[in-house]
């Protein structure tokens, strides 16, 4: 062992020189960490998929910006700049095109907040176990059925001679071509979109109610409250908090008019009202052939996508205490 002696004043001290052994050895992952190593691997085809998917095709993004060619490539297109997001602005087709998607898409934002809740104060009120199941099954079904399932289902229903038509011929009214009529066909839209999904967005109303502090009732019914003030005065003020999480998380849909029920259910005579981004860009881009061009229209509806997704979650934070992270 190597020393040295160091004097001060009168006494004298012994130093040790050696260097330390640490008898600690080096922890690399937390106990914690090693017990979710499985998770991560068990996640690792999931995160594979989305950045093949979701992440790698953002690379086409670069096609808004080029004449694309597919012959030539990505890189040996033409550079344009911003020439096709001018284009986009000054056609009328296309402001025609957004305001339908606005629409149609606002109409299904307040649609689907308000008979939702509707439905499950409702089913709250019934009694009969076996007869709430029973309809519970009944409006949940539809949610389960694809567009296009369900839109080979509507043309049945609401053709000239289906079942719809035949019941208003009962009264005297003349057969209503539901689904040929530009100025109708955005209700019908919201309608059947309300007959898929009012059943499972009704589930989340349902566990709010479940949430509302039974001694409230009885504190009401004391009071001399009936069924509807306690509804009105207990039950929806409980449920408040999630129904503004559920309208503020639904701002990020503002531009999601439903791709898959409008490309099963319009043709070229509803274009005028029926239109909307994600129809028109599978038109311009797939069928026309402008790939640049529909690509520069999804890339702004994207943009105002992100947008109104980080406003609505700024929303939820502050106004319902929600956050994801």
């Amino acid at each position: 062992m190597l020393s040295s002696k160091k004097v001060i004043g009168s006494d004298t001290q012994v130093v040790d020189l050696s260097p330390r052994v640490r008898s600690e050895k080096k922890v690399f992952l937390s106990p914690r960490t090693k017990r979710e190593i499985p998770l991560y691997i068990m996640l690792l085809p999931a995160v594979v998929l989305v950045g093949i998917f979701s992440y790698g095709p953002m690379l086409g993004i670069v096609m808004a910006f080029q004449n694309f060619i597919p012959a030539k490539g990505f890189f040996e297109s033409s550079f344009v700049g911003m020439d096709h997001f001018r284009y986009m602005f000054q056609l009328p087709d296309f402001r025609q095109v957004l305001w339908n998607t606005l629409f149609i898409a606002m109409m299904k934002i307040a649609a689907g907040l308000v008979f939702p809740v509707v439905v499950a104060l409702l089913l709250n009120e019934v009694m009969k176990d076996w007869y709430k199941r029973f309809v519970q099954v009944v409006i949940y079904a539809p949610y389960f059925l694809s567009w296009v399932i369900l839109g080979g289902i509507l043309f049945q229903l609401l053709s000239a001679d289906g079942i719809v038509n035949q019941f208003l011929g009962v009264f005297g009214i003349e057969p209503i071509l539901f689904l040929n009529s530009a100025p109708i066909f955005p209700y019908v839209l919201v309608g059947s979109d309300i007959w898929k999904n009012v059943g499972f967005s009704t589930i989340v109303f349902l566990a709010a109610i479940t949430n509302v502090d039974p001694t409230l009732y009885e504190a009401a019914s004391i009071d001399g409250a009936n069924r509807w003030k306690q509804t009105w005065n207990v039950t929806l003020p409980g449920m408040l908090p999630i129904i503004i999480l559920v309208a503020t998380l639904s701002l990020g849909d503002v531009l999601n008019a439903g791709f898959e029920q409008v490309l099963m259910l319009y043709g070229p005579a509803l274009y005028k009202t029926g239109d909307i981004i994600d129809t028109y860009v599978y038109r311009i881009g797939l069928i026309d052939a402008q790939y640049s061009f529909a690509a520069a229209v999804g890339l702004f509806k994207s943009l105002i996508s992100l947008i109104m997704v980080s406003f609505s979650y700024f929303l939820a934070y502050r106004l319902a205490n929600y956050r994801i992270f």
